[in-house]
């Protein structure tokens, strides 16, 4: 069952919770020249949903999103966004304004608890679309155990596009899309960057899609197993 929570509840956590110092750790840029600009002063809502920015932006900001998280927050917040119990899992930040508001703080100001970084601010170093764009890419995780229902009919698509034998790319592209619509997202976000998702948005009847798509898959089956 889909868990959100509250931002009182992720304060809390912040502050019981989040052993790992960070402080320590040099912060990594994050290239964003890619992504529209959304002007100096800083926003309370994310500009880079797909509502606002269509889906290639999107895509693009979940991309970016993903390599800035994945240098920067998955220490303490764990790889894919999925947290080991030390820090907030923030896949169930909600997707709504008032979550936007307390991630921004939060990235721009860092916390302090006692005299210890616990994490720190990275407003001034890494930017307001980096800030952005890693928002994007963690509220488009899927929530634990999402593809478990569709994990077997995934196996057997991965099996058969690893063997090239798939005869019909642009049904097995429309299956794939129809499941990555059933696959829910933590944070109650629409669209979830689901491994179904991925390997859709890949697969063409170029063989050497299927290739890729099929790796991405053997990936993401492996997370959930």
């Amino acid at each position: 069952m889909k868990q959100i929570f509250t931002l009182a509840a992720l304060a809390t956590l912040s502050l019981s919770g989040m052993a790992l110092a960070h402080g320590d750790v040099a912060p990594q840029p994050v290239n964003t020249d890619a992504l529209p600009d959304v002007g100096e002063e800083w926003l309370t809502e994310n500009p880079y949903r797909a509502e606002e920015v269509g889906e290639d932006t999107w895509i693009k900001a979940i991309e970016i999103g993903s390599s800035g998280y994945n240098q920067n927050c998955a220490r303490c917040h764990g790889l894919g966004a999925v947290s080991g119990g030390l820090a907030p899992d923030l896949r169930y930040l909600e997707a709504e304004e008032y979550g936007d508001e307390w991630y921004v703080e939060r990235f721009r100001y860092g916390m302090t608890q006692n005299g210890i970084t616990k994490m720190p601010g990275f407003g001034e170093l890494l930017g307001q679309k980096a800030a952005w764009a890693i928002r994007t890419y963690i509220e488009t995780r899927p929530d634990d155990g999402a593809l478990d229902s569709h994990s077997a009919r995934l196996a057997d698509i991965r099996d058969s596009l690893l063997a090239g034998t798939v005869t019909d790319v642009a049904a097995l592209k429309e299956e794939l899309s129809g499941i990555a619509a059933e696959v829910e997202t933590g944070s109650g976000a629409p669209v979830a960057d689901s491994v179904a998702f991925e390997a859709s948005r890949i697969l063409s009847d170029d063989q050497t899609s299927w290739k890729k798509a099929g790796d991405i898959l053997t990936i993401g089956l492996s997370a959930t197993q």
